[in-house]
């Protein structure tokens, strides 16, 4: 899958790896900040109960 991303990006080797940075940093934003919180809820993080 990186290789077809990486052989579809156009351009020399620097604007491909200014690409890649662009499209890692998009998709860490969209999962930081849309769907982590979107799913949060849903996980159950907040039962940290400790029994003896």
């Amino acid at each position: 899958m990186y290789v077809w991303i990486w052989r579809h990006l156009p351009g020399n080797l620097a604007l491909k790896m200014l690409q890649v940075l662009v499209l890692v940093g998009a998709v860490s934003a969209l999962l930081l900040f849309v769907i982590f919180p979107w799913i949060e809820p849903y996980l159950p993080l907040n039962q940290v109960t400790v029994s003896k």
